[in-house]
């Protein structure tokens, strides 16, 4: 038998800083790589120190983790038989092409194809994951757009996790790159309708996307016509075309302020024009529709969004005219134009529903389906004169749908329904939707899933995600991954707490800036509830967020340890308050609007110090911890998890298991191929199967 070693210990290093007269400490800072901005371009620039501790982590789980071996070989083998290995999309009709991506048997990354339309083939292979991927530790697509005259793709990719994408332009009849590489890309292509030039997004050292230059083809980007250049390092920009083509939009935008510049498409040298200049707290999107805009907008206190019309000339906000009046509680996720139709997707009371609209007669008709709990979605359309709108459709218990619906005479066709190659039985399983009581009156929507044959009287164990933050919705859909826990006897759960958008965009903004103590609490009420309600009991709850649903893992681990037998915090942000104290990381500028600027308030520095996890560290007893970070992350660094982990060693008094598992070859998003993904889906599962007892159970 293997022996394991003892836990790493990172040795402390003091670093004191002062804020608004108050004192702060951190042992652990030097984990953050002076190179950082070169290390996430180049993993081998780690420092020799901060290598070795990070492998000594690995190690260690590994060591750990080795009697779960053949349990995750089993987990992996298990969600790989779930999947449809030579599966495709539904082609996507465009002019004379049908796109689609497909996988083969045995493939770990998506080929990008097009075949004539409305026939079975001759098949264009236009873009090879598999082959691009020869070689590499990681590869990942970025964008992947078709020229107008479809002769050309541009197409980029991110080869270390760092989200820094390299842009190319293949011509589609060859499959031979032209010479135009352009590097540290966002990874969308804007086209110029004479298909000679696009738009895109420059990121910079610190990797914020500020600058939307114009590329020539056949020119070195050196050349590059800059377009736009945003003073704020708070704001992300990004260049995208309308819906019919016309318009090149340019959007500047953060988390609760928007703005959008023009650009004709077929006038692709002529200076962006303004939509409207940006107000504090007031965003606004937009598409074209034939001779007017159409805009999504929380102006004038539409706190859920309305929808208004601009004319062509002046789209100005004194010129908006209300086309889809402000409802409360009634939130307006996303609209999308065609020729003849608007259509916007909507939710409430944590239930999302798609509403049709006729532009020539402005009847609306919806569509909505019955069970408690599921997730609407719109699929993927290339065409603007078209009358079918596909959707995609699923819950806890049905495979995922894609229908294509004829809004003129509303019938729905089912394109294509999710393929689980070892089966599935929806009827053996139960979804529900249940209301937990939050600590202020509120209710906490919490959706469930479990085996029908599950006892439901306190000795199941449960797995609950949460997430919380930017107005992100969980959406209560299919994941096979998932049933290798219910099958084994968990009851799974998703708490749909503040910082979410699941109930309107009050329900964000409570949960955000200085009400971020809600989304903890309900996280901590939800599992309460549970167990008063016999799903499971004290102790046998596995807890699992990943990103900011890390940061509420770190919180609830501080807050209410008790309640926990194990925490998995994956790519966590976890390091709240010195990260947003430190201008030149990635994202702290663009997070302000989020957690607030505590660099220049004190109360935002008070604020964020009450939860921060890593800062809220104790001499206690801490449930089992897993924490996953990825060594080229520009989201999470790499160093937040190393630092939370290292404190937890040195201060816990308890013998639970405390493991970090850094990724030394990939960023926010882990592994890039889909089967090395799942192989890290099943060591996170086989963690908390080994710590619940029910590693045996099959």
């Amino acid at each position: 038998m293997t022996s394991i070693p003892s836990p790493p210990r990172a040795e402390k290093r003091p670093r004191a800083e002062s804020w608004h007269g108050q004192s702060k400490q951190d042992d652990y800072h030097w984990l953050k790589a002076d190179n950082w901005q070169q290390v996430m371009q180049d993993p081998s620039l780690l420092p020799a120190d901060i290598r070795a501790y990070l492998e000594a982590e690995n190690a260690y789980h590994e060591a750990v983790m080795a009697d779960t071996a053949a349990l995750q070989d089993t987990l992996f083998a298990e969600m790989k038989g779930r999947i449809k290995e030579d599966d495709s999309s539904v082609p996507a009709p465009d002019g004379p092409y049908d796109y689609y991506s497909s996988y083969v048997k045995g493939g770990q990354h998506p080929r990008y194809c097009r075949k004539p339309r409305g026939q079975d083939g001759p098949e264009e292979l236009l873009l090879d994951g598999n082959a691009l991927a020869t070689g590499r530790e990681y590869f990942r697509f970025g964008g992947v757009e078709p020229s107008p005259a479809q002769d050309l793709i541009a197409w980029s990719f991110d080869g270390n996790g760092s989200e820094f994408y390299e842009l190319r332009i293949r011509a589609a009849a060859t499959g031979i790159d032209h010479a135009d590489v352009l590097h540290n890309t966002a990874g969308g292509a804007a086209w110029a309708a004479d298909g000679k030039s696009f738009f895109y997004t420059l990121q910079d050292d610190n990797h914020r996307p500020l600058k939307t230059y114009r590329h020539v083809l056949g020119k070195p980007q050196s050349e590059d016509a800059l377009v736009y250049d945003e003073a704020d390092t708070g704001k992300f920009t990004d260049a995208s075309k309308t819906r019919s083509e016309a318009y090149v939009v340019i959007s500047i935008h953060d988390h609760d302020t928007s703005e959008c510049w023009l650009i004709d498409a077929a006038q692709p040298e002529q200076k962006p024009r303004l939509v409207a200049p940006r107000v504090e707290g007031v965003e606004y999107d937009l598409d074209h529709w034939n001779d007017r805009f159409i805009l999504r907008t929380n102006a004038g206190g539409a706190e859920d969004y309305k929808l208004v019309t601009a004319p062509l000339d002046n789209p100005s906000t004194d010129n908006w005219t209300d086309l889809v009046p402000h409802r409360p509680g009634i939130l307006i996720v996303g609209f999308i134009t065609f020729r003849n139709w608007l259509v916007r997707l909507e939710r409430e009371n944590a239930l999302p529903r798609i509403v049709v609209r006729d532009m020539a007669s402005g009847e609306e008709h919806a569509i909505a389906f019955d069970e408690e709990a599921y997730s609407l979605g719109f699929g993927e359309m290339r065409e603007y004169e078209t009358d079918v709108l596909r959707f995609t459709y699923s819950s806890m218990t049905t495979p995922a749908q894609v229908y294509d619906y004829d809004m003129r005479s509303r019938a729905r066709v089912l394109r294509k329904m999710q393929e689980v190659p070892t089966g599935h039985d929806p009827a053996r399983y139960v979804t529900r939707r249940v209301l937990a009581p939050a600590h202020d009156g509120e209710t906490i929507p919490v959706t469930l899933l479990y085996r029908k044959s599950a006892p439901l009287d306190g000795s199941a164990p449960l797995w609950l995600y949460g997430y919380g933050s930017y107005g992100i919705s969980i959406p209560a859909s299919f994941n096979t991954n998932i049933l290798s826990l219910v099958d084994r006897g968990f009851i799974y759960a998703i708490a749909h707490v503040r910082g979410g958008q699941e109930k309107g965009r009050r329900w964000y903004k409570t949960g955000k800036l200085e009400h971020k103590q809600n989304t903890f609490r309900d996280f901590i009420s939800s599992a309460e509830y549970l167990i008063q309600q016999g799903f499971t009991r004290q102790g046998l709850i596995v807890a699992q967020g990943g990103s900011a649903g890390g940061m509420l893992m770190g919180a609830i681990a501080n807050m209410a340890p008790h309640l926990f037998h194990a925490i998995i915090a994956e790519v966590p942000f976890v390091d709240v308050l010195t990260t947003m104290l430190d201008d030149t990381l990635p994202l702290t500028p663009p997070e302000w609007p989020e957690w607030g600027n505590p660099i220049v308030s004190p109360q935002a520095y008070e604020t964020i110090a009450a939860y921060s996890p890593y800062d809220r560290v104790e001499a206690k007893a801490y449930p089992n911890i897993l924490a996953v970070g990825g060594l080229t992350d520009p989201r999470v660094t790499y160093w937040e998890p190393a630092k939370w982990v290292a404190k937890l060693r040195e201060r816990k008094t308890d013998s639970n298991l405390l493991l970090l598992k850094i990724n030394m070859g990939a960023g926010h998003g882990g592994a890039s191929g889909r089967f090395d993904r799942l192989k890290e889906v099943a060591f996170v599962y086989a963690f908390g199967l080994k710590v619940v007892g029910r590693a045996g159970v099959g």
